[in-house]
């Protein structure tokens, strides 16, 4: 019976250990550790993006732990949200959370990905939870290929060379800020 025991704590033990390793090259190869979305904050964000259009797409860039993407699922029945994290672990995190709140895929899918390859085309509403150096690379991505007038909604952090319609500050303990901004193309760009 000790010798069962052992060898599930030592199994138990090195798969923890695996994730947190998993979690740590990802943490380390993004430049910033997953964490999940605070309530405070997820309620600003919904806020922020008020009531969009039946069956818009909906598309969080590094979805992390899928907090916010599932908040997004439930608020808004009639769109369908995706989800893209290039994290193993808080991408089957978000998954299982997707699966134990009964949302269909149509309706909510978390991919494996890389944020800055996304087809954003298509995408009427982007949100970000990402570190500068990351929004200093989608920003130029976004302008180019989200469709005109899309909705940006990024946290915490700005685009250094956008103009936000619109910044409000979470009552979170850290002062969160929420920005809001619109795709909008300069008359010299232009898309081959």
């Amino acid at each position: 019976m000790q010798d069962w025991y052992l060898v599930l704590s030592v199994s138990l033990a090195a798969f923890v250990l695996l994730l947190v390793l998993l979690i740590v090259a990802a943490s380390i190869r993004n430049g910033i550790t997953p964490m999940p979305t605070s309530r405070p904050v997820r309620r600003m964000v919904m806020q922020q993006i008020g009531l969009p259009a039946d069956r818009s797409e909906i598309v969080e860039a590094g979805s992390g732990f899928g907090t916010l993407a599932l908040q997004l699922a439930r608020r808004f029945p009639m769109c369908r949200i995706t989800g893209i994290e290039n994290s193993i672990v808080p991408l089957l995190m978000s998954r299982l959370l997707g699966r134990f709140n009964r949302m269909p895929r149509s309706r909510l899918e978390f991919r494996r990905g890389d944020l800055f390859e996304q087809a954003y085309e298509t995408s009427d509403l982007v949100v970000c939870y990402l570190h500068p150096a990351a929004m200093r690379r989608l920003g130029p991505i976004l302008r180019q290929r989200a469709k005109e007038g899309s909705k940006i909604v990024s946290v915490f952090f700005a685009f250094d060379d956008w103009e936000p319609e619109s910044v409000e500050v979470c009552g979170d303990m850290y002062r969160t800020k929420v920005y809001v901004y619109r795709v909008r193309r300069h008359p010299l760009d232009i898309r081959v």
